[in-house]
């Protein structure tokens, strides 16, 4: 019991909340409360809720509800619920709020009623890939690995609640699209492209022009744009550009950005690699 004095000086609220450039994402709330209940209220987007410590208990539609730290809660939009601590060191939260009208993870109206019904979901992969989803929100320059993560998680959340959905006509076959994705991505290795933007011009859905991806190149499609652009990265490095130059040529949100993702697929960062070219030092 000995945190216990230490607990009693004072609640505990920590926040972050930031806008991230990924279509369908409306706001990432991060929030740590120890003593802290929300009012009934209402919220005009979708709530993906994730508990890392501790649990949440509340009330949606005038039904209880909670949140342990395996669950993966969505709430629909326009409908009132609160919240407070379930247990007695409160709770710490990751929360999206998503856009019902986008592309990516899209959630239409339709789907509101099997939320209130069961908004609480037992599926540790997906709360995996929410946990993700998280991660690559929190990287500048990692926005088409968000909408794919995006894609996927609003995928799976269709599936549990629409469960027996029938597909709809197939479209191309997935090699097409993952061929057509990979030679647009090939076309704008330096500007990029949402994946909302891809799916509009190769005419499929974001979370299976994804998968065909993957299924098709066994790489995922951010993946493969990362490596493209160090590749292009090495050969701006081996002329002689310098790194802060190279990340803005190569399509890197800024120079720590190119160090991450060179580091990881190369082994040294951006600056050893250049001076190891030969008459620049040891190696000549």
């Amino acid at each position: 019991m000995g945190m216990g004095p230490q607990r009693s000086e004072s609640p505990r609220r920590d926040v972050s909340a930031w806008r991230p450039r990924v279509p369908g994402v409306v706001e990432v709330f991060h929030a740590h409360y120890t003593e802290y209940a929300y009012p009934m209220h209402v919220h005009d987007a979708w709530t993906l809720l994730i508990v890392d410590h501790g649990a949440v208990r509340y009330e949606l539609d005038r039904h209880e509800h909670g949140t342990p730290h395996d669950t993966v809660s969505l709430l629909p939009p326009h409908v009132p619920h609160n919240g407070a601590p379930a247990t007695e060191e409160g709770f710490r939260k990751r929360v999206l709020y998503l856009d019902p009208g986008a592309a990516a993870g899209a959630l239409d109206e339709g789907l509101i009623g099997a939320a209130v019904d069961d908004p609480d979901v037992r599926d540790p992969l997906l709360r995996l890939r929410v946990g993700q989803l998280h991660a690559a929100l929190a990287r500048p320059g990692g926005e088409l690995e968000a909408e794919s993560r995006l894609a996927l998680v609003g995928e799976r959340l269709r599936g549990h609640l629409r469960p027996r959905q029938v597909r709809g006509r197939p479209g191309p076959d997935g090699h097409t699209l993952a061929r057509r994705l990979r030679e647009l991505l090939d076309e704008r290795v330096a500007d990029g492209v949402t994946l909302e933007e891809a799916a509009g011009m190769v005419h499929a859905h974001p979370a299976h022009l994804v998968r065909a991806f993957g299924a098709a190149f066994g790489i995922a499609p951010h993946q493969y744009l990362m490596s493209r652009r160090v590749e292009r990265a090495r050969r701006l490095l081996l002329e002689g550009m310098p790194p802060g130059e190279v990340a803005v040529a190569a399509g890197f949100y800024d120079q720590s950005h190119l160090t991450r993702h060179f580091r990881r697929r190369v082994g040294v960062a951006p600056g050893h690699f250049q001076r190891g070219r030969p008459g620049r030092g040891s190696g000549g």
